[in-house]
């Protein structure tokens, strides 16, 4: 069964205040007040928390989150994701971004982040569907949904999160 990771885009207080969730994905971007306090509360209430978007790797290690989620492209992703973790400690959790296509969803895999995650929209489905089926039938690593529009059915993909707002 998919778990469920929470992407916040805007300062929310609502999640803030009731964190139900076991992970929340926060841009960078977002205000460092609110991103102080959303870490600290996720922190108390043991929850799970990265930051993606520019300066992410920043981010994360200015208010002490969990890892990252990010995309390094396809070319020296290993150099890449070591420079990251070597950046941001061994114990942190990184998903790394692959573009929808066998090859790429390989090399990124080569470099072993905790996760790989693959984008969805409701236009092309069926081969990102078809895509997920084969990356859980070759690959042990864990995968993601990031889904980039409402109505996406990510539950008939075979990933092991769905990274989707609220």
């Amino acid at each position: 069964m998919q778990k469920n990771i929470i992407r916040v885009d805007e300062e929310n207080n609502e999640i803030l205040e009731n964190m139900s969730e076991e992970c929340y994905v926060l841009n960078a971007a977002l205000e460092a007040d609110f991103c102080r306090k959303f870490t600290a509360k996720a922190a108390e209430s043991e929850r799970i928390v990265l930051f993606y978007g520019e300066n992410a790797v920043n981010a994360a290690k200015i208010y002490g989150a969990d890892g990252v989620v990010l995309d390094l492209g396809a070319e020296e992703v290993k150099d890449k994701l070591v420079a990251v973790r070597k950046t941001l400690g061994k114990g942190c959790i990184v998903g790394l971004f692959t573009r929808n296509r066998r090859h790429e969803s390989m090399v990124v895999s080569e470099a072993e982040p905790d996760f790989v995650i693959f984008k969805v929209w409701k236009d092309g489905f069926e081969s990102v569907k078809d895509l997920t089926d084969w990356y859980a039938d070759f690959f042990l690593i864990q995968s993601a949904a990031w889904v980039m529009e409402e109505g996406v059915d990510a539950a008939e993909l075979r990933t092991d999160f769905v990274i989707k707002n609220v």
